[in-house]
């Protein structure tokens, strides 16, 4: 159990650190409730526990071949910056009085999928994190990889699961005026988020 509770806590704490991801499910949260939001959060796990798991497999280096790397970036900044301008528009669009655009869990779930899978910085980050567990003797054998790698999508889960319930209770006192708030805060985040993705790949 020792692998698990390691993976747990990696899983956990990598997730609790803001970035754009849980800008996007703190807005999407607010907006559309609690089922968008774990919907969200499944995603952000699925990918956590993908590329772990491609981390332990030795999967990071193969970033380095070509210009897979800066395909990969450009596509993750892409969809950071589309995600924010959306963002955007919403908010936009409510101040002229328009409702704003829904979003349904599956499209929720496939977006985090997507924004997610398409940041090579992902894999290479769990890759480091695996060597670094296994030096530490926590991965030393498959089982306990196995388990290392499950609670890592578990840990995941738990906080963004957490971060989505906590918002959808302060949502229902959440006034329209904070909602838009949020939307131009989340997608001026998301759009700089996005610029500094491809300024690092570029740059690099």
């Amino acid at each position: 159990m020792h692998a698990f509770t390691v993976g747990f806590g990696l899983g956990f704490f990598v997730a609790l650190q803001l970035g754009p991801l849980s800008l996007y499910l703190i807005r999407s949260t607010l907006r559309n409730g609690w089922e968008v939001g774990l919907a969200i959060a499944v995603g952000i796990a699925v990918i956590d526990l993908a590329y772990a798991a491609a981390g332990a497999a030795g999967a990071a280096p193969l970033l380095a071949i070509g210009p897979l790397d800066v395909i990969l970036g450009l596509l993750g900044a892409t969809v950071l910056v589309v995600l924010g301008g959306r963002t955007l528009w919403s908010a936009f669009r409510i101040h002229l009085g328009e409702g704003a655009e829904p979003v349904s869990p599956r499209r929720g779930f496939l977006t985090a999928l997507s924004a997610t899978a398409s940041n090579p910085l992902t894999i290479a980050s769990w890759a480091a994190i695996f060597s670094a567990a296994s030096a530490a003797g926590a991965a030393g054998s498959v089982s306990s990889a196995v388990l290392l790698i499950a609670g890592v999508g578990l840990g995941s889960l738990t906080w963004d699961v957490a971060l989505a319930s906590g918002t959808a209770l302060v949502g229902r006192a959440a006034g329209e005026r904070l909602l838009r708030v949020v939307d131009l805060v989340a997608g001026v985040g998301l759009i700089c988020f996005g610029a500094v993705l491809a300024y690092s790949v570029l740059s690099n």
